[in-house]
């Protein structure tokens, strides 16, 4: 089965042009690169970050998606192995 994308597009309304850049400098989307790859049944995940601030709060965000991504394939592991 092919995947599927999806997508979001979330729009702010930061009043001016001024405002949203500053809106857009705070979150300095350019601050941060991750790379991630599966190899032998590992997946592995490469972090870039111009300060260690970055670091902490992109894996702490990594760590919580993937645990919330873990849990229902060990949900249905168990289920599987009854």
């Amino acid at each position: 089965m092919p995947l599927t994308w999806q997508e979001v597009l979330h729009r702010l309304c930061r009043g001016t042009e001024q405002h949203a850049h500053l809106c857009l400098l705070q979150l300095q989307p350019d601050k941060v690169k991750r790379e991630m790859t599966v190899s032998n049944g590992k997946l592995s995940v490469h972090f870039e970050v111009v300060e260690a601030r970055f670091l902490q709060a992109s894996y702490s965000a990594f760590v919580d998606v993937l645990i919330l991504a873990t849990k229902p394939i060990e949900e249905f592991r168990k289920g599987m192995a009854l």
